[in-house]
């Protein structure tokens, strides 16, 4: 479903977020519903919207869209005499019109386009230099020092080559997704690299598994050859032919057993069998092996067996690490949790009245809170998390933000922080956002703020104002700042302020009753 979902975005110019959608919907507590994905594209602030039309209406439609189609979640494109659609389970297939409307029930997600054009493709050539620039630095300088001949050539490209497609082979079975490899692997119906990679999960936690012999091969075959071009091809080849039953053997299991084709599997198998038919039919065919003919190769083995085990054990942790997290985050964002932990505010009266700051949306349905003191440091981070959300979600936040300030403490040099913030919003409300930014964003030092946000007098209602806001934190005992308040309850401590943005349709009216269908 995901990878269905993240083909929808790359179509509608959304290449950038497919990660990010990644996280959140994988790790949002209604996984896999409907709910989830469009609350998803909500909090990645993506246009959408997830309705039931009539099948006339087909024609009308977006051109792609995602429907229920045979209740499976299904990616449709519309043409003009046939539909395109790709499942999880078939693949891509085109329909007619009048077979598609009827299977489908009539439910669609749609999103509005990106009209930013992404930097995607300069995104894949970058990442794809991070493979070949060591190769060819080190080709470059094994090429300078050594003597190379038309074969041995032939060997350092063939074991280079087999060693990016096994770098790829074992990012695919350790689980690192790659979306350019995913798709190569998924070429057809009958190819599922997954498949074949996992076909045997009993030697899964072995200290050796069958992914990592074409790494441990091409690598130090790579390596030997850099050492020593010619002796090393002549080893090299020697191995490769040894290795054709290992060969025949996975092309048996794919071709009868699983039915299934590992491209990637394939590749290798194919340089392999190259390797062992150019050494079999050039003059570097011998079965006399000297110790400088083997010594290159085992070296390099030797030295690649403990760095490899190493790095996969690291990556293998990492995984594991990214699997709790999203687990712990799908706990963390369930609604009920957070209602749980958030307790009523004691003394809810004269809320309403308070004149703070005001941000976004007045009719919103959350109503964000948070009382500061110019004088905390962890405020600043406080407001610019609230300012966030409210930059990117101005029309389901509003923001009120009171001050905490003893209007009788005359030694406290930041009081007239406030006075000035109420009294700037007070006569030229437009420059309030910039004022208040400049104290709790951009952190200027009390002198230069004063300087630049002169004020010719406090008038006495902006004194009563700063009187009642601090009354009104004394009678609920808050004697601390920040605090965070959202609908008259305290945001639980357990939780950080921008991930409130997980909760905004919780708290929002309930969505159709078609959101609430699972996949």
């Amino acid at each position: 479903m995901l990878k269905l979902i993240q083909k929808f975005l790359q179509i509608n110019r959304y290449s950038e977020v497919k990660n990010e959608f990644k996280d959140l919907f994988l790790s949002h507590p209604n996984y896999p519903s409907l709910f989830a994905i469009t609350d998803s594209f909500d909090l990645l602030s993506i246009e959408n919207a997830a309705v039931r039309v009539s099948k006339e209406q087909i024609v009308d439609l977006p051109s792609n869209f995602l429907a229920y189609f045979k209740e499976e979640l299904t990616l449709v494109e519309r043409a003009k005499n046939f539909v395109r659609i790709s499942t999880i389970k078939k693949g891509v297939q085109k329909i007619s019109y009048d077979k598609f409307l009827l299977d489908w029930n009539g439910v669609i997600v749609a999103i509005e386009p990106n009209n930013v054009v992404a930097r995607e493709n300069l995104k894949v050539e970058l990442s794809g230099l991070k493979y070949f620039l060591p190769f060819l630095l080190l080709a470059g300088l094994s090429f300078f020092y050594n003597t190379y001949t038309f074969y041995s050539s032939i060997f350092l490209l063939t074991s280079a080559l087999g060693l990016i497609v096994s770098i790829l082979i074992v990012q695919e079975k350790l689980g690192f997704k790659n979306g350019v490899i995913s798709k190569f692997c998924n070429l057809s119906a009958n190819s599922s690299c997954s498949s074949v990679l996992n076909f045997d999960e009993r030697y899964s936690d072995k200290w050796i598994s069958f992914s990592d012999l074409p790494l441990l091969f091409f690598g130090a075959s790579f390596i030997a050859i850099l050492v020593q071009p010619l002796s090393s091809s002549v080893f090299v080849g020697f191995l490769s032919l040894l290795a054709i039953p290992v060969i025949v053997s996975s092309i048996w299991i794919q071709k009868f057993e699983l039915q299934k084709w590992c491209v990637m599997c394939l590749m290798v198998s194919f340089l392999i069998f190259t390797q062992s038919l150019i050494w079999f039919s050039s003059d570097l065919f011998t079965l006399n092996f000297s110790f400088e003919t083997i010594f290159p190769f085992l070296f390099s083995l030797i030295l690649l067996v403990p760095i490899w085990f190493v790095i996969k054990s690291i990556a293998k942790d990492v995984l594991s690490n990214e699997n709790t997290l999203k687990e712990l985050k799908k706990f963390k964002r369930n609604y009920s949790l957070l209602d749980f932990l958030s307790k009523k505010v004691s003394y809810t009266n004269g809320l309403e009245d308070l004149r703070g700051l005001n941000f976004g949306n007045r009719s919103a349905a959350v109503k964000l809170t948070v009382i500061v003191s110019p004088s905390c440091v962890h405020c600043h981070k406080t407001f610019q998390e609230a300012f966030d959300l409210v930059l990117k979600f101005p029309d389901k936040i509003f923001l009120n933000v009171l001050f905490n300030v003893n209007p009788e403490n005359v030694d406290n040099p930041y009081k007239v922080v406030v006075e000035r913030l109420l009294s700037i919003n007070r006569s030229t409300p437009g420059k309030t956002v910039e004022a208040i930014s400049d104290w709790h964003i951009k952190k200027m030092s009390l002198k230069k703020w004063l300087k630049k946000w002169h004020v010719d007098s406090v008038s006495m209602v902006v004194k009563q104002e700063i009187n009642k806001q601090y009354e009104w934190c004394s009678k609920n005992n808050f004697n601390y700042t920040p605090v965070k308040i959202v609908n008259e309850s305290l945001f639980p401590n357990e939780y950080e302020l921008n991930e409130l943005k997980y909760f905004l349709n919780d708290f929002a009216e309930p969505k159709e009753a078609v959101l609430e269908k699972t996949a």
